[in-house]
């Protein structure tokens, strides 16, 4: 019986998506005013060859990453998804350029019709958070999954920009940034003293357990670009090393900076910081441990979230110098 409602819940679901997009479309002359002239382009993605248009002008964007890489590369999305109900679409982008885009639902549960109403010509996505919204938004709009998000970032940048026809605005962005990340090495002592200086992540997280942000994450790929060290513990492959209360010290490290999802008090960070294990800690007793926010850290996944972040390690260590 459940297997028959679940169907009946997807045909529901795609009939929805499609009555929607014979609305929202109206004529044909205003599909076509919507979209390019410039021919279409084949581009290959996890879910296989997707044609898009050449100069795509109405992009919908379903997670963070996406938005990002739309507006480094100077594209404002028409509509996006949000992290949770009433959230900002960015804290760290610049005002002007999300100005007007209409959110479209939560990450990972977008309004279908929401969408079909701006009259697309692309989605960005990735599967792990659309795949099983993949047939319905094909509907409405040439859809571009990644495989994940995360640590991939820069392989999602690419396959962004291939979709967006900015390829060769992609290259500059790329250069800029491994400047960026050289300068900031510089101005912390140099790759040397880099290396030498232990820096970890922690996030606390209400309803879960704290976390050790390790190698596979979009902030470990950002301290292996700078070329810090990492505590052992830190310096593996993975997601997270979970800690209890009680195993705080296995945040130790020189420089420690955290971030807080939710209450600070219901996610721990009230009781562990005020703590002893906590002030025994390397960087607390040294005066290294930065607070930030766990938006951008989190949630800014993409070049010009990556460049904010090395703006913030640079000012906080240099201040702690």
């Amino acid at each position: 019986m459940s297997r028959i409602l679940n169907r009946r819940n997807a045909m529901a679901t795609l009939a929805a998506a499609a009555l929607a997009v014979t609305t929202a479309c109206g004529s044909s002359d205003d599909t076509k005013a919507s979209s390019s002239d410039a021919a279409k382009r084949t581009v290959t993605t996890v879910m296989g060859d997707v044609q898009v248009p050449g100069n795509p002008q109405r992009v919908v964007v379903l997670d963070t990453d996406a938005l990002d890489s739309a507006v480094t590369l100077g594209v404002t999305p028409v509509g996006a998804t949000t992290a949770f109900a009433d959230a900002p679409l960015s804290t760290y982008l610049p005002e002007d350029k999300v100005a007007g885009v209409k959110q479209v639902g939560l990450i990972g549960q977008p309004n279908l019709e929401a969408i079909a109403a701006l009259k697309p010509d692309l989605i960005l996505s990735n599967k792990v958070r659309d795949e099983k919204n993949y047939t319905a938004l094909t509907a409405i709009a040439p859809t571009v999954l990644t495989e994940t998000t995360g640590p991939a970032w820069r392989e999602n940048f690419e396959l962004h920009a291939d979709a967006l026809g900015k390829k060769d605005e992609a290259k500059k962005v790329v250069t800029d940034y491994e400047t960026r990340v050289g300068e900031t090495a510089e101005a912390l002592g140099g790759a040397e003293k880099a290396k030498a200086t232990k820096v970890g992540f922690v996030r606390f997280i209400e309803g879960a357990d704290t976390r050790l942000y390790l190698n596979d994450t979009f902030v470990g790929s950002i301290f292996a670009d700078l070329g810090v060290g990492r505590p052992a513990n830190q310096d593996t492959t993975g997601f997270s090393l979970d800690i209890s209360p009680e195993q705080v010290d296995k945040a130790n490290a020189d420089v420690i900076f955290y971030s807080t999802y939710g209450s600070p008090e219901a996610a721990k960070e009230t009781g562990i910081t005020g703590g002893p294990l906590w002030k025994k800690l390397d960087a607390v007793k040294n005066g290294k441990v930065f607070k930030v926010d766990d938006t951008l850290w989190m949630l800014g996944i993409g070049y010009t979230g990556a460049g904010v972040i090395l703006d913030e390690i640079q000012k906080d260590l240099s201040a702690a110098e």
